[in-house]
Order: structure tokens, then C-alpha cells, then sequence
């Protein structure tokens, strides 16, 4: 009995290196990089707002406007009421960041009677929507906000007062 040995041959092939051998490639992206800084917003009321004195005509009448324009230029042309006296917008100073819109809030006053505290009066504001300072910090810039009422025959006489409550934003 013949008895054949066979050989086998083994074969080492190189085996792909893994995580042995040259580095891999980095993977490189750049993004830009933004701070907006800005200075804080600083308010100051200069002078408060003043239609003068108005004087109701007699009879049975309604809707007669009154107004003080941001200008100041007041409107008084119904022939009910009668408006005399100095007259003056609200002016306030903003001061913040050199060519920033800086926003305008002033919502409507609710103005109460001082003689009679039940009777009031509504003052529709009129105010810019925004200002752009010229300078960062002082002087700031200046605004005028002006409004409107609206009178009738049964508007109690007296002195009314509100408070503005002006806001400033970026």
C-alpha cells in the first residue's frame, strides 16, 4: 500500500493593515464666528405732554377731536371746543448704540379727572415707531410723541392726568 503524503502549502498573503499603516486623511471646514455687542438703552423723559386748556362749547355735541402732532403742531378745528394755552409734545432722550433702530412702544393713557376721578379721558398716542441714535452714549437723540383726544358736550370739566409708560428696545 503506497502511501502518498501530500503537502499542503500555506500560503501567507499580506493581510490588509488595519488601524496599522499611514494615517488617515483629516477633514477640515471653517465657519464664521459673529458677536453683536451694544451698548445698553438708556431713557430720560425731557418734558411731559400738554394740550392746554380746552374749553367746551354749549349744546348737545360729540366726537370733537383734539391733537398734538410728534411736531407739535396742535389740531383744534371743531367749532365745539375752544383751545387756548401753551401746549407741548412729551419729549424723552434715548440713548444707546452708534446707528442701531432702536424701537418705540408708547402705548394709549388712560387720563383721569382730578376733580371727578370717575370721569376719564382716552389719549391715543402718537409716537415714532423708531429712532436710529447717531452717536454710541451721549448725546443720544431726542424724540416727540404728541396724541389725541376726543371730547363731548358731557365731558366733565377738570384737569386730567395719565402716566405714559414708554418703552425702548433694540
Amino acid at each position: 500500500m503506497r502511501h502518498a503524503i501530500r503537502t499542503m502549502a500555506l500560503l501567507l498573503a499580506p493581510l490588509p493593515a488595519i488601524g496599522i499603516g499611514a494615517p488617515a486623511r483629516a477633514a477640515n471646514v471653517t465657519a464664521a464666528v459673529n458677536a453683536s455687542v451694544s451698548k445698553p438703552l438708556e431713557i430720560a423723559m425731557l418734558q411731559s405732554l400738554n394740550f392746554g386748556t380746552i374749553t367746551l362749547g354749549t349744546g348737545t355735541w360729540s366726537n370733537a377731536t383734539v391733537s398734538l402732532s410728534q411736531a407739535g403742531v396742535l389740531s383744534c378745528a371743531n367749532v365745539n371746543v375752544i383751545c387756548t394755552g401753551a401746549t407741548q409734545v412729551a419729549k424723552y432722550n434715548v440713548q444707546g448704540s452708534n446707528g442701531a433702530t432702536v424701537r418705540i412702544s408708547a402705548p394709549n393713557v388712560t387720563m383721569v379727572n382730578q376733580s371727578a376721578p370717575s370721569s376719564t379721558l382716552l389719549l391715543t398716542t402718537s409716537a415714532p415707531p423708531s429712532v436710529v441714535p447717531p452717536n454710541s452714549g451721549k448725546p443720544g437723540i431726542d424724540f416727540s410723541i404728541g396724541g389725541s383726544i376726543t371730547l363731548n358736550s358731557t365731558t366733565a370739566p377738570g384737569t386730567y392726568v395719565g402716566t405714559f409708560n414708554v418703552t425702548v428696545d433694540y
